[in-house]
């Protein structure tokens, strides 16, 4: 079941007009003509007249620009030349322009723009990356045609719908990777979306000291995917557009990446059992930036306690190489929440991501005998209705009733124990039960029971509310119904109870994760069964900001991958939206805050115009490695050059992060922050401050103006506390608003300590 919202568009204002004469009649009609407001029409030409798109395109404007009067009108008119499948355009007219453009020749039909939704994979839809919006990140960069993302997984199964090359142009010629051909896997299978393919297994084979057998794991020594995860990563940050995609006809609808006109760059890196080696890691990586990617895409990470990053972290020296060369490295946070100080990938050049649900869940309706339907949740069964039957609590229920035949043609309702040694579903089945109710606690996870049996999961709340049912009436009943998709409101988004959190525990002073989008039951492409399944994880959640990244990249190519992540965290949302406060999932369930989701929900229809970008470089960097502690001697192998840290080494608290994390505050500090300005020539911004509680902020200047002849400026904030006794981590942000719509957003997260444990 799908919940949608009516929409009913503006009417156009009507006039009464009084006849008073000929000529008032014809001064009110040119008026009116002249004050006509624009809107989006489609002007249909049916087959193409000529093979060659740019001539197609000429056409159109040889058609629309007599009209307009110039062809400099047509070109700001036109806003999508149809010049493959068929010949068309689409361009903003006025009603009247429409009316006479329909007379003409060549012209078969001309029909207005309608506000229609599309039935997508739901994330991009849900964050606003709207591909049937005439403006926006999207249109504005050919949906990100010339982009190429590196995704370093599990490989890519290059028969998928989602990488079929519909529509593309040419591989950008900057493209230096290639792809091989090796078991099971033919090069002639790349197209113009799949652009390149490697696979690499040295550090794989020294392990198993070169007796590593591939098909005793389920492998192939290839490119190939075998477990679906690299594909389901690739198709999320850059499938193409496949309608009808499903999984057992739920979460039926169009699926499509975040960048469904990028190209894909895949690096198999993982292998079954989740096999992923460092030497691997970063031969890809050097391949890639050889290669010419522009953004690099990794859904995997380390657990606690994490490398040091240039003393232990292969991998993030290799990232620091890449984002260095300006190429943006989008992590996965990791999946062990929601216990705090769990968050990987913690360096502070890469972009690291955290998960959350979306308005997209799949109920499994339970309808007891009173008529009450309650909904389980996370559990998907795909099956017959199981209709009105007997409802047994299973503590009730002695083993030897069991045996005896007691739960055949019943339902169960089960809380689930740890000391419950069997799948408790496929035992109720051997048992003879027609369904279960497990009462169980929540972990976003969408997966499809294994059991050929009805089966619902509910939390504990709702499994008492079953339970007191059950022991309050003489004869409980209960059917379970099959799982059906519910989008829209009222459904809330939540961090997902397994995305790992803050604070970073290598350095508590560099806020991670940085930024937080849709993880928890992404539908999209697999190597089995129907070509389309559900995955949960930050390993999902990467590529859709991966997907908008490779966007970004298009839209502003003079933006460094510091940049890049400050306009992503700056641009956040903090509600979902629509309008709704972000929850994080865990014990208890809270409002999320920066440890749960960095600066917020990622924004794609914000990005771009951020007005101010905190950025860094390689000063910014070495800042960070100096004051991390790390001796000249590792800083300079890593540079590849002779370098000292000054005396003193500056403060860690000064890193130029979209951020302000405070660990250790018990007197007053000032910290320094530089912004850029990526907006308008002489953009004023002001201060707006939001003080965790009882921590006393000053900013100075609390006024920037930008100049022709200044795009950066220097600020302070002072920070003290008013606690007299150590607290937990408190939070708030410090915003700078201009006249002109940009909040530039910072979280800010501060914790007392009047005595310090570190000492």
């Amino acid at each position: 079941m799908e919940l949608s919202s009516l929409i009913v568009p503006n009417n156009k204002k009507h006039f009464v007009v009084v006849f008073i004469g000929l000529v008032l009649i014809f001064k009110i009609a040119l008026i009116t003509a002249a004050n006509e407001k624009s809107q989006i029409y489609t002007v249909h030409l049916g087959e193409r007249q000529h093979d060659d798109p740019n001539i197609v395109t000429e056409s159109h404007h040889d058609i629309l620009g007599p009209l307009l009067g110039s062809k400099k009108a047509s070109h700001e008119s036109m806003i999508y030349s149809y010049r493959h499948g068929f010949s068309g355009f689409a361009a903003k007219l006025t009603s009247s322009q429409a009316r006479e453009l329909s007379g003409h020749p060549d012209v078969v039909r001309v029909t207005r723009s309608k506000n229609m939704k599309l039935k997508t994979t739901r994330v991009s839809d849900y964050l606003g990356l709207t591909s049937a919006a005439p403006t926006g990140l999207l249109h504005e960069t050919d949906m990100g045609s010339e982009a190429i993302v590196g995704i370093l997984d599990s490989g890519i199964w290059p028969d998928s719908k989602s990488f079929n090359d519909n529509g593309l142009g040419p591989i950008p010629t900057r493209w230096k990777g290639k792809c091989v051909s090796a078991e099971a896997f033919n090069a002639s299978s790349c197209n113009r979306k799949l652009i390149g393919a490697m696979y690499y297994s040295k550090g794989l084979e020294s392990k198993y000291n070169g007796s590593f057998n591939a098909a005793e794991k389920g492998e192939v020594m290839s490119p190939l995917d075998k477990i679906g995860h690299g594909t389901h990563c690739a198709s999320t940050a850059v499938g193409s557009f496949v309608p009808d995609a499903n999984v057992l006809s739920l979460a039926q609808g169009t699926a499509r990446g975040s960048a469904p006109r990028a190209r894909i760059a895949s690096y198999k890196v993982c292998w079954n059992n989740e096999e992923c080696f460092t030497p691997d890691i970063v031969k890809a990586i050097d391949h890639a930036i050889r290669d010419g990617v522009d953004v690099l895409s990794l859904s995997l990470g380390s657990e606690v306690p994490v490398d040091f990053e240039v003393d232990r972290d292969d991998f993030a020296i290799a990232a620091f190489h890449a984002v260095m060369k300006g190429i943006p490295v989008v992590c996965a946070g990791g999946n062990d929440g929601p216990e705090k100080e769990t968050i990987s990938n913690v360096a502070p050049w890469l972009i690291t991501v955290a998960a959350t649900t979306m308005d997209r869940e799949y109920f499994t309706p339970i309808t007891l005998g009173n008529n009450i339907t309650l909904l389980g949740q996370e559990g998907l069964y795909i099956g017959e209705e199981v209709g009105f039957t007997d409802l047994l609590f299973y503590d009730d229920v002695t083993r030897e009733d069991m045996e005896a035949g007691k739960a055949t043609g019943k339902i169960l309702l089960f809380f689930q124990r740890a000391n419950f040694e069997d799948d408790f579903a496929a035992y109720a089945k051997s048992k003879g039960a027609v369904g279960v109710i497990i009462a169980t606690q929540p972990t976003d996870s969408i997966d499809a029971s294994t059991v050929d049996i009805a089966i619902a999961y509910v939390d504990n709340e709702l499994g008492m509310d079953i339970l007191l049912y059950i022991q309050t009436t003489k004869s409980p009943i209960a059917k379970i119904s099959p799982t059906k998709t519910f989008v829209g409101r009222p459904l809330a988004t939540k961090v997902a109870r397994f995305s790992s959190r803050g604070p970073n525990s290598l350095s508590p002073v560099i806020l991670k994760p940085d930024i937080a989008a849709p993880g928890s039951g992404i539908l999209a492409a697999v190597p089995t069964g129907g070509g389309y399944d559900f995955m949960s994880g930050t390993s999902m959640s990467t590529p859709v900001v991966s997907g908008i990244v490779a966007l970004l990249r298009k839209k502003r190519p003079d933006w460094s991958p510091a940049a890049i992540r400050s306009a992503l965290v700056t641009t956040a949302l903090q509600t979902d939206p629509s309008g709704e406060p972000i929850a994080a999932e865990g014990s208890p369930r809270k409002l999320a805050d920066p440890f749960d989701y960095g600066g917020g929900l990622v924004n794609p229809v914000k990005v771009a115009d951020p007005g101010l970008v905190y950025d860094m470089g390689h000063d910014e960097y070495v800042h960070y490695l100096c004051s991390a502690g790390y001796d000249n001697t590792s800083i300079s192998k890593l540079l590849g050059e002779i370098y000292t840290c000054p005396t003193p080494i500056p403060s860690m608290l000064d890193v130029n992060m979209p951020s302000i994390t405070i660990p250790y505050l018990s007197e007053e500090i000032t910290i320094t922050r530089t912004v850029t300005n990526v907006g308008p020539v002489g953009s004023v911004y002001k201060a707006v401050i939001q003080a965790p509680q009882g921590i006393n902020l000053q900013v100075s200047p609390e006024t920037l103006e930008f100049g022709s002849n200044t795009n950066k400026t220097t600020f302070t904030v002072k920070v003290s506390t008013t606690h007299r006794a150590n607290t937990d981590y408190l939070f708030g942000s410090l915003t700078w608003a201009d006249n002109e719509g940009h909040n530039v957003r910072i979280p800010l997260s501060v914790r007392t300590r009047v005595f310090n444990f570190k000492i």
